[in-house]
């Protein structure tokens, strides 16, 4: 990477009460190199800002070049906030698989929403899932040397020829190696299988999770948890793809196949390696596994005990609720028909308050074109055709999952302020157990118990 591809690293948040507060950063000031080096994403500027002695470069906000020199603690923060975790380019994509949500969106939306990154820094940072196969040897070299571990793989299958028919791309097949290559080194991966029907199912998943189970020993296992996610599919995706849905019969097929598997490894190992996507069950029809079964949530991300989790924060949550609210109010609360039977013990519970009223409209995503849809995938298209001319009371309680991090855009470009505009109702993003609540009892209302938008 050259270094004259490394961007300022741009500030746009100084914490309070920080050295950096202190020394007076500002929103928009740029870091450009810190005792020398350009650091080209956080894990750099991190490792480089651990020394005591620093000498920054600094652009500030009218195009003045300074420096500045910082004595701390070793491994004191600076307190700042960037406006992106890589100041270089994104490392991209380079497979072709056919079940990749980019390549299933329709055209003409925001630009941010067609970029496929592969990038192994997202990974270590965010957990986003990487599949290794763009990686130069000064990459792997710095994984290495750096300790950039746990990274998240989309393994999807071991055998070589099935690997490389599902990324279309020849280096697909160099997996097992790869994780040869994390076991001798004592660095871990959280590894994802994406099971599409008729590809990498029935005896290849089974070679697949032995062959993934076999580096789950030793004192740090290479491979430290595998999800098994069924594969998602929209309307937009390309005609050729090959693909088959999951239907009911075939989730109920793989539930039982990974969980004769699961006893066998548990047995073996002292300990699950192998996790069943919540969707599974909820396209099956079946109940959840209990809570007591996802250990310490590993693939919590990958929505991997996420119903259960959520319903026991919510238990927990509840406690606090009132028992009477005033003035009373009505809610609509919007979720993926996925959800539907799993969230009815909220619902209930919410209800037991005097004075509110909490109504669910689930259903599923006809913008995508799916029958069962999990909530973060309805788009504003959606609300508009399940909600248009109803009665949605004092507003509608919206799980910020919905929209994009930090925005209020719908994952089809629609506003919250235009769906609300257009259904001529309150649109409340609520996040988590928390949000839900106070978006129940106590968030949106000001004195006298008027509503108010929080958009």
């Amino acid at each position: 990477m050259s270094e004259t591809s490394i961007r300022p690293a741009l500030i746009t948040k100084v914490l309070p009460d920080s050295i950096a507060a202190e020394i007076g950063f500002e929103i928009g000031d740029s870091i450009i190199s810190i005792n020398g080096d350009r650091p080209r994403d956080l894990i750099d500027y991190k490792f480089l800002c651990a020394d005591e002695l620093l000498e920054l470069e600094v652009l500030d906000t009218k195009g003045n070049n300074h420096r500045v020199e910082i004595e701390k603690d070793y491994d004191e923060d600076l307190g700042l906030e960037f406006e992106t975790a890589l100041f270089d380019n994104l490392i991209q994509c380079n497979n072709r698989c056919p079940f990749c949500f980019i390549d299933q969106q329709p055209p003409g939306k925001r630009k941010s929403l067609y970029l496929k990154d592969d990038d192994y820094r997202l990974s270590f940072l965010y957990g986003s899932y990487l599949t290794l196969t763009n990686l130069t040897q000064k990459e792997w070299d710095r994984i290495e040397q750096m300790r950039l571990s746990p990274l998240y793989v989309s393994v999807h299958a071991t055998e070589p020829e099935v690997r490389i028919r599902l990324l279309k791309n020849p280096r697909a097949g160099q997996i097992l190696e790869h994780l040869k290559w994390f076991k001798k080194r004592r660095l871990q991966i959280h590894a994802q299988v994406v099971v599409c029907p008729g590809i990498n199912d029935g005896i290849h998943l089974e070679q697949t999770l032995r062959d993934l189970a076999k580096f789950h020993t030793g004192e740090i296992p290479a491979v430290a948890s595998v999800a098994v996610v069924p594969v998602g599919l929209t309307r937009f995706r390309p005609e050729e793809d090959e693909l088959t849905p999951v239907t009911p019969e075939k989730a109920r097929e793989v539930i039982s196949q990974v969980q004769k598997l699961q006893a066998e490894f548990s047995k073996k190992l002292k300990s699950n390696c192998v996790w069943l996507a919540d969707e599974w069950f909820l396209i099956a029809g079946q109940e959840l596994p209990p809570e007591s079964h996802y250990e310490d949530y590993p693939q919590i991300d990958n929505g991997v005990g996420s119903i259960r989790l959520f319903l026991r924060k919510f238990a927990e949550a509840a406690n606090n609720l009132p028992l009477q609210i005033f003035p009373s109010r009505t809610f609509t609360w919007v979720v993926g028909n996925a959800v539907e039977l799993a969230f009815q013990p909220i619902l209930q519970r919410l209800n037991q308050v005097e004075g509110l009223q909490v109504n669910m409209a689930a259903f599923p995503s006809r913008y995508w074109g799916q029958n069962i849809s999990v909530t973060g995938l309805l788009t504003g298209q959606d609300l508009l055709e399940n909600l248009q001319g109803k009665d949605l009371g004092d507003g509608i309680l919206l799980p910020a999952l919905m929209l994009k991090h930090g925005d209020t855009r719908f994952l089809d470009d629609m506003t919250v302020n235009e769906v609300a505009d257009k259904l001529g109702t309150r649109i409340f993003p609520v996040s988590g157990v928390e949000g839900l609540i106070e978006g129940c009892v106590q968030v949106g209302y000001g004195a006298g118990g008027t509503p108010t938008p929080q958009e």
